[in-house]
Parts: structure tokens; C-alpha cells; sequence
């Protein structure tokens, strides 16, 4: 019987086995931000502690950080803050520091990636809970806690219990104007926010292996929507030539080495899951969610659910859904107006997904009403949009054209919806509140989508575009 990803990446960096059962593992790489790591920084002072592998850990902003100006002192006192204790931390402990003057600064679940600081084969922890995107490359990427994030810092090891492994295996081929978002939020509708509690997920078969590097990180990016503790594809050829000549990966030989270790950790051909969910992307159509969580979601066309027809355990958050959003059973999401259209976040701020965007708007003007804004992922993903020219469609179309970072994703910024406002976001998360507002409205969709809604003021099947 054949063996897969997990148990070949847990395996190699597996340290012990703990009184409580849980297995010690070792971190190879560790990537912490200005939000979730000045805690961490604090308790190693406070125990007279160093980073025990500095050259394993890896800086940047992006949560609190303005889009607009970057002018310091920050006008947020307590983002001003943040951002002093990250580049105090990693100056004292020489951490690799990506800020803004670097060049390199970005969502710290892109630059990893595009710097190919992510590779196959790797453990990979961060304080935020979208390190699961990392997953894409066939390595064992996952969210940690605050202690957590000082126990890697301190030891480059932590804690943890092996998940189970679910195989969510796709078929069929995606209609044009149906994305790698949609493929995502239609298993999450499926499968439950809570469906994979206890598992992590990989991602397989034809559908998955015909998404590009980028389009394979949105689907991973939001393995923990769907309760998964991470979620993987097993490295092929596509991961390979998306890494070579990046920053950080081996060259020459090396590299061609680094190739034969990737492909030895793929699950191999025979390994048995603990369960297999299969899923036909044939007909699948754009994704929207209609209520307060990533699993709340149906095909544009199609009728909101009734409540009575959920299984019991769904219909208290479903009528709340209901009384949030302002919506009623069986109304369809296309129509729907909205006032805020949001591209970016580290589900969907990369080139790629501008250019989706970018194809939609071009010479054309958003409706009068939207506020319209695209940010960009990374500088590098800013610089190469300029490059090719995406800002100059997005300025001339009514977007504004922002600087990297996480922006109104989560709200913790400048960038805020306002009252009970209704948002078009390529983000992924739709909770109450996240996106700044207590009564503000999410409605989470492809970043082709997000656009054509930017255009008509409302929700539209972006295949009638």
C-alpha cells in the first residue's frame, strides 16, 4: 500500500512523540507579520530567549499597513505600533525583514511564493490561519496561535496531532468564466465550514492538475473555510517550472536535486485515504455566497435555500444569515446590489487574478455608485501590473489603485465598509464584521466576478459579459 504526502512530510521532520501524544515536528520554514508576532517577541524576552533559526524565519506587513499613503508615522496609532515592534524584532534578532523599503513587501501568504521561500516538501507555520495557500506546493503549510508562533521561535519545533487525510479528487473541465475560486467555494458548500474538522485536505485529480501555481494557491488558500486543519496538491511539473529561477531556489544541479526530493514526498498512486469526496467541475457556475460564512454559497443562478430544507444543525446560522444580509429564501444572488467591489487579499492579489479582473473592466466604466479599488498582493505584483499596463485600465474604469497589503480583507486597516454597506469581495471570508463594519455585508466571489459586479452596480453572471 502506498503512502501519502502527509505521512511522507510528517515523517521526515517528525522530532518525537510527546507524553501527551502528540508528535514534535520540525519547522522549515516559519513566516510571522506585523500582527500576530509582537506577543511572541515579548514572552522570549520575558524568558531571556533568541530565535533559535533566524535564517529559517521570514518578515513582513501587510495586515495593518495603509494601502493608501505610507506615510509614518502611521495615522493608527496602534498600527504605527505594530509596525515598530516588527522591524525592532527583526533587527534584534536578524529576521529577514521584507518592509516596505525593501521592495519586496506584500501578503505574507504571496511573497512567500513568488520569493520561492515555499517549495515542496516543507513544513510551514505563520500566525494567520491562510497559511494553508502554501499548501499548494506540496507542502505541510498550516495557521498557528500567538504561544505557538513563540514555541517555533524559540525551539524551530511545535506541537501537534497528525490529521486525517481527505482526497477531494475533480473531474471535468471549468466552463470559461468559472475559476479555481468557484471550484473552492462549491467544495466548502458541500462539504461544510465544519466538514473538515480533523482532516487535512488534498486537492487531486484533472481539474486540480490543469490550474496554474496561482489559481491552485486560491483553492488552497481556503482549506481552513472548510474546517480542514491545511490543505495540499501534490507537486508536478507545473510547481517546478513556476519555482525555478525564483530568489530563494537552488540552481544548477541543486536545483535539479531539490526536483528529485520533490517528487519523491507526491502521494503515491496507491495510497489510501481515510475518506474521498469526489467532485464533477463540469457544470459548475460562478460561486456567490449569499449569508455570513465561505460555506453559505450557491451558483449565481440559483435560489437562496429555505432554511426548513437544511439539516437542523445549519438553520440557526442560516436564518441569522438571512436577517444579516437583508435576504429572503429563494431570491437569486445575480441582481443584488452592491456599493463596495474589493480585489486583492492572499485568496486572489496575484497577477493572475488582476489580469482576470483587468480582461472585464477594460474600456469600460464602473457603475457611479461603487466605491471600486484593486490591491495588489505584493510590490511585485504592483510593479508587473504597472508593467503591462492593468492600472491604467482600472484608474480609466473608476478603480483606485492601491498599495500592497491585506486592505479590507479583515479590516484592520484604513480600508473599512461603512454601515450595512455591500460588498463584492475576491476575498475569504464573509463573517459579520470582518470587513470592518458590524452591520457591513460580504459577498465573496471570483475576482472576474467582483468586476463585471463593479460595472453593473449589482451582482451579474460574468459569462454574459
Amino acid at each position: 500500500m502506498g503512502t501519502h504526502l502527509v505521512d511522507k512530510i510528517w515523517n521526515l521532520h517528525k522530532v518525537g512523540t510527546l507524553p501527551s501524544g502528540q508528535d514534535q515536528i520540525f519547522i522549515g520554514l516559519h513566516l510571522i507579520h506585523e500582527v500576530t508576532s509582537p506577543q511572541a517577541f515579548a514572552m522570549l524576552a520575558e524568558f531571556k530567549l533568541k530565535v533559535k533559526h533566524p535564517e529559517l524565519t521570514f518578515a513582513t506587513a501587510d495586515h495593518i499597513i495603509p494601502t493608501e499613503s505610507r506615510a509614518r508615522p502611521f495615522a493608527d496609532t496602534l498600527a504605527e505600533a505594530m509596525m515598530e515592534a516588527i522591524e525592532k524584532n527583526a533587527r534584534e534578532h536578524k529576521i529577514t525583514f521584507f518592509g516596505p523599503e525593501s521592495g519586496l513587501q506584500g501578503v505574507v501568504h504571496i511573497i512567500g511564493p513568488e520569493l520561492g521561500l515555499t517549495q515542496p516538501g516543507m513544513t510551514i507555520v505563520c500566525g494567520d490561519s491562510h497559511t494553508a495557500t502554501h499548501g499548494a506546493f506540496g507542502s505541510l503549510a498550516f495557521g498557528i496561535g500567538t504561544s505557538q508562533v513563540r514555541d517555533v521561535l524559540a525551539t524551530q519545533t511545535m506541537a501537534m496531532a497528525k490529521p486525517m487525510v481527505r482526497q477531494i479528487r475533480t473531474t471535468g473541465k471549468l466552463s470559461r468564466g468559472v475559476t479555481a475560486k468557484d471550484i473552492v467555494l462549491k467544495i466548502i458548500s458541500e462539504l461544510g465550514v465544519n466538514g473538515g474538522l480533523g482532516f487535512a485536505y488534498e486537492y487531486a485529480g484533472p481539474a486540480i492538475e490543469a490550474l496554474s501555481m496561482e489559481e491552485r494557491m486560491t483553492v488552497c488558500n481556503m482549506s481552513i473555510e472548510g474546517g480542514a486543519r491545511f490543505g495540499y496538491i501534490n507537486p508536478d511539473q507545473t510547481t517546478f517550472d513556476y519555482l525555478n529561477g525564483r530568489k530563494f531556489v537552488p540552481t544548477g544541479a541543486a536545483f535539479d536535486k531539490a526536483v528529485n526530493y520533490w517528487k519523491s514526498v507526491a502521494s503515491d498512486k496507491d495510497a489510501k485515504f481515510d475518506d474521498v469526496f469526489n467532485l464533477d467541475v463540469s457544470g459548475l457556475e460562478p460561486m456567490v455566497t449569499w449569508g455570513i460564512n465561505p460555506g453559505q454559497a450557491i451558483g449565481v443562478n440559483q435560489p437562496i435555500p429555505s432554511v426548513m430544507a437544511m439539516k437542523k444543525e445549519d438553520r440557526d446560522s442560516a436564518q441569522k444569515a438571512l436577517d444579516h444580509m437583508a435576504f429572503r429564501e429563494g431570491e437569486k444572488m445575480a441582481g443584488k446590489k452592491i456599493d463596495v467591489a474589493f480585489v486583492g487579499s492572499c485568496t486572489n492579489g496575484r497577477i493572475s487574478d488582476l489580469r482576470e479582473a483587468a480582461v472585464i473592466v477594460k474600456g469600460k466604466k464602473k457603475a457611479k455608485d461603487v466605491w471600486a479599488f484593486v490591491v495588489p498582493g505584493s510590490n511585485s505584483v504592483k510593479l508587473q501590473a504597472e508593467k503591462e499596463g492593468l492600472d491604467k485600465i482600472f484608474v480609466e474604469a473608476g478603480f483606485e489603485w492601491r498599495e500592497a497589503g491585506c486592505s479590507i480583507c479583515l479590516g484592520m486597516n484604513p480600508d473599512k465598509l461603512t454601515g450595512t454597506q455591500m460588498s463584492a469581495s475576491s476575498s475569504n471570508r464573509n463573517f459579520i464584521g470582518r470587513q470592518g463594519s458590524p452591520r457591513g455585508r460580504t459577498l465573496l466571489m471570483s475576482p472576474a466576478m467582483v468586476a463585471a459586479a463593479a460595472l453593473a452596480g449589482e451582482v451579474v453572471d460574468v459569462r454574459k459579459i
